[in-house]
This record gives C-alpha cells, sequence and structure tokens, in this order.
C-alpha cells in the first residue's frame, strides 16, 4: 500500500468529510438541514444550520454561534470553513466515486468511518451510493463543494462525533507502543560504511524492456539492472506498493546490481501507478480482489522466462536460488511468494467491527482481498530469500503456515508508519514464538513512516534500507561477502534500525 489510501485522498477523499458518510440515498428524503458537531472534549456542541447558506459567509450568517466565534477569532472561522467547505472539489471526484460505489475498498474506507460520521433517518450503507448521488446533485446544482455535498446528503440530520476521532486517534498510537519499547530496549546496528552505502551510484547498466504474461492482458514493462562488473550469478526482484512503480525503488536495485546482483523491477499493471491515474480520471475502478493473485504470477513468469531463456539471454542466473524484495503490497506480494497460505477466515471474522482495536488503514486493502484471499497461496519454490518492508499482513496470512515457507524472511516495519503500523502488522505476527517467527528476522525503522524508507531513482542521499537489504540477501544466497546480516554495519545515521526479535 503504497500505500495506498493515502494515494487515493486525491480522488475518492478529495470529498474529505463527505467521503466518510456512510448511509444510504433513499429516494425522496429530504437532504438534511442541520450539521450537529459534537466536541465532548470541550463539552461543546456546535449546530450548524445548513438550509438556504451557499457560501461560507451565508453559513456564518445563519449560526448566531459562528458569528460570535468568527468574531471572537478575528474572521479566522470563516476563513477556516471557506478553505475546508467551500473549496471546489475536483470534477474528476465524481467520476472516482462513481467507478468506485460498491468496491470494497471505498466500503471499508467507509466502514472504518461510520462512528465518526452518522446521519439520522437513514440506514447505514457502505456501498457509496448516496455519496456518488448527493456529489451528483451538488454538481448539478452549480454547488461542487463540501458544503454543497452535505446539503445534498438525504436524511433528518447530520452529527460527526469527535470523540470517534479521538478514539482512532487513540488506537493508531496503541498499534505503534510496543513497537517503540522494542526500540529504546535494544540496541541500534552500527551505520554502515559510506563507501558502501553510497556504492549504488554507479557500478550498473540499466534497460526497460516488455514480456509477455499470460495471465494479463497487456505486456509487462520491466526495468532491468545488470552488473558492470563481475557478476554473482543471482537474481533479486523487487515488487511496488499499490499505486506505485520500480522507480520508487531502483535505489534499492542500483545497490544491489552494483554487488554483483542482476535485478529485475516489475510493473504491476492492474495496481501500478498508470492504473491509479485511469481511476482519477473516472476511467477505471479501484485494483480488484484477482490482484493478490496476478502480482506473484508476475514474478513467477519473470523466473519462468529466465529459465526457459527468454529472458536475461545469455546471462548465467542461479534461477533455483532467487531473492525478492517488496514494500507495503509488494512486501505482501513477496511473502506469498515466499510460502506463507493466505486465507479468508480472518477476514471474513474482523472486517466487519470498526472498533476492533487492532484494526488501521491498511485493513482497508487488505479486507477488499476478501474475495480472492484463497486463491493467494502461491509458494514459488525458486524464491530462497526475502526482504519485506511494510507489509499488509494480519488478516491474509495464516500465521500457521510459518514453517512451510521455503524462503528466510527479514521483515521491517518503521516505528511511524500510521498505514501499515508496526504492532499488529509486524511484531504480533512474529511475537511470543509463533510459527512465523521460525528463522526470520524483524528489524524495526525507528522513525520509519511507510513513506521515508524506500529509494527513488532521483534521490539524492543514499537508501536507508539498501545496506541491510544487501547484507540479508548476501547471507540467505550464500554469496561470498564480508557484508552480511549477522556480521552487521547494516544500519543507519539518522534512522536507527533495530534487529528486535531476539525480544518477541
Amino acid at each position: 500500500m503504497t500505500l495506498f489510501l493515502d494515494h487515493w485522498v486525491d480522488g475518492v477523499c478529495a470529498a474529505a468529510l463527505a467521503s466518510v458518510l456512510s448511509v444510504s440515498f433513499a429516494g425522496s428524503v429530504s437532504a438534511v438541514e442541520r450539521l450537529t458537531i459534537d466536541l465532548p472534549l470541550l463539552d461543546v456542541n456546535v449546530s450548524l444550520n445548513l438550509k438556504g447558506a451557499r457560501t461560507t459567509r451565508e453559513l456564518i450568517e445563519s449560526n448566531p454561534d459562528l458569528q460570535e466565534l468568527d468574531r471572537a477569532g478575528d474572521g479566522s472561522v470563516s476563513r477556516l470553513l471557506g478553505q475546508f467547505l467551500t473549496a471546489p472539489l475536483p470534477q474528476r471526484t465524481s467520476s472516482v466515486l462513481e467507478q468506485s460505489v460498491g468496491h470494497p475498498l471505498l466500503e471499508q474506507a467507509l466502514l472504518a468511518a461510520s462512528e465518526l460520521v452518522k446521519v439520522e433517518g437513514l440506514p447505514a450503507d457502505t456501498s457509496g451510493r448516496m455519496l456518488s448521488d448527493a456529489l451528483q446533485a451538488a454538481y448539478r446544482d452549480g454547488e461542487p463543494n463540501l458544503l454543497g455535498l452535505l446539503r445534498h446528503v438525504p436524511g433528518e440530520s447530520l452529527s460527526i462525533d469527535f470523540q470517534a476521532l479521538a478514539f482512532y486517534a487513540k488506537r493508531l498510537r496503541a498499534n505503534q507502543d510496543d513497537a517503540r519499547t522494542l526500540v529504546q530496549q535494544g540496541t541500534a546496528m552500527a551505520p554502515a560504511p559510506k563507501s558502501l552505502a553510497e556504492s549504488g551510484a554507479e557500478g550498473w547498466t540499466r534497460v526497460e524492456i516488455r514480456f509477455p504474461a499470460a495471465h494479463r492482458s497487456q505486456l509487462l514493462d520491466i526495468t532491468v539492472l545488470t552488473p558492470q562488473g563481475t557478476s554473482n550469478g543471482k537474481l533479486v526482484v523487487i515488487s511496488h506498493g499499490l499505486w506505485d512503480e520500480p522507480d520508487s525503488f531502483e535505489g534499492w536495485g542500483r545497490l544491489l546490481a552494483a554487488h554483483g546482483y542482476t535485478v529485475l523491477l516489475p510493473d504491476h499493471p492492474g495496481s501500478d501507478a498508470k492504473q491509479q491515474k485511469q481511476l482519477l480520471d473516472g476511467a477505471s475502478p479501484p485494483p480488484s480482489a484477482e490482484e493478490l493473485r496476478f502480482r506473484p504470477l508476475d514474478i513467477s513468469v519473470l523466473l519462468d522466462g529466465v529459465e526457459a531463456g527468454t529472458l536475461l539471454t545469455g546471462q548465467q542466473i542461479a534461477i533455483d536460488d532467487v531473492a525478492v524484495v517488496g514494500h507495503s503490497w509488494g512486501a505482501t506480494t513477496a511473502l506469498q511468494l515466499s510460502g506463507l497460505q493466505t486465507t479468508s477466515r480472518k477476514l471474513k471474522t474482523r472486517c466487519q467491527d470498526p472498533l476492533d482495536l487492532d484494526r488501521n488503514l491498511s485493513w482497508v486493502l487488505q479486507c477488499s482481498w476478501l474475495s480472492g484471499a484463497d486463491q493467494g497461496s502461491l509458494a514459488d519454490s525458486r524464491v530462497k530469500a526475502a526482504v519485506v518492508v511494510s507489509p499488509p499482513m494480519r488478516l491474509l496470512f495464516d500465521e500457521s503456515s510459518g514453517p512451510s515457507l521455503q524462503a528466510k524472511v527479514l521483515l521491517v516495519s518503521g516505528t511511524k508508519d500510521w498505514i501499515v503500523p508496526s504492532d499488529p502488522e509486524a511484531v504480533v505476527p512474529l511475537k511470543g514464538g509463533k510459527p512465523l517467527a521460525n528463522g526470520h528476522r524483524l528489524v524495526l525503522a525507528s522513525g520509519g513512516s511507510h513513506f521515508n524508507l524506500w529509494a527513488p531513482a532521483d534521490q539524492k542521499e543514499a537508501p536507508i534500507l539498501g545496506p541491510l537489504i544487501l547484507a540479508w540477501i548476501n547471507e540467505q544466497l550464500a554469496v561470498p561477502s564480508a557484508h552480511t546480516f549477522s556480521g552487521g554495519g547494516w544500519g543507519h545515521a539518522s534512522v536507527p534500525l533495530v534487529d528486535v526479535t531476539g525480544q518477541l
């Protein structure tokens, strides 16, 4: 995920507050006329009259409480409401919502917010149909903003309970507490030598190719990095996250290629940056659950091509001894290829509870995989090592299948990742001697977020995780090198990296 919902904000969630209205359209039901905002911490209840208010000024003039607050704040309320309620929504938002109605991604996003925003007088419905209809009506009536959308929501009254928002914030904090404690109690690895960390700046060649895949209707776009010097005969495949692209992780690939590895960075066409653009243009729905199966198949097809000699022709590659690296959904893909079994069991029992204490933003994506979860066990015996960075995994995988993994897995998670938080998605699956902890390692990046651990091609600084990834693959694929995981020296000066496996 490079994650996934953060990018979706530009489209589905451009409607900000409106995107969380989990109610249904009810034909001729009259529109909401009153918006109530509950601020329990301040013991304040603000009620706004929406009827007839098409501008910020009209809204304030029809609400004495707002008039007083605006005067006391020297016009700050007017400015805030103008930015929030009456700023124009992108025209494409309506098309994006229409494409997303009924899609599991949108349904889960609305379910997650259903405790925050409620509409009296209508049954709950997380399909998104009401939201799409109300937005289209707002555009039709010349009110293409959040205030116009609220004025077209059917029902009796609408309320926003910020106590629920406080609950969500507290839950997110709790979902990161264990990781922070582990980091504080552990010892950060010594930083990698500057010469090693920066060695990926040269020593490789780059080409872009296309390769057929029977399960895809289009050719796969692949970035290929090969060592300029002596090749070690090993292959690494790097899988990008949701709505991302190979370019975001080319820094990892360059470092690996500079040290003798041949690296493939495929573009997953059903969930890449181009698919995101199509979604935001209103030309495509969100990625389907079928992508859960297609992504690992993309990589297995590449391995088949190398093995058959139709890909990387003329190179001597040890195809039975491959490493896969992934970020976010790409990390989930790497776990599938490593042999971890997928299951719908937890998805069926936990996806519908917005108050689940382990719930986090990655569950929006994971729960959208329900229909494909039982077809996602796609181990590839040629994969012997994996580095998985911030994988959404808690609901999808059966931890008891851990002993069946044919690959040794290094799991990396950032302590400030609010999209795929460390505790439920990394610490718990490996904690307490669970089967998934059988020989695998967990490294926590102190201060790491979902988006600062990757390595874009144009990034001037050396990749934070580059030396760690290289060390793990060197060791697991038995490549002769002084730089190994157990040998240390793969840390980072500004983002401490701590192996906490022994503390679990």
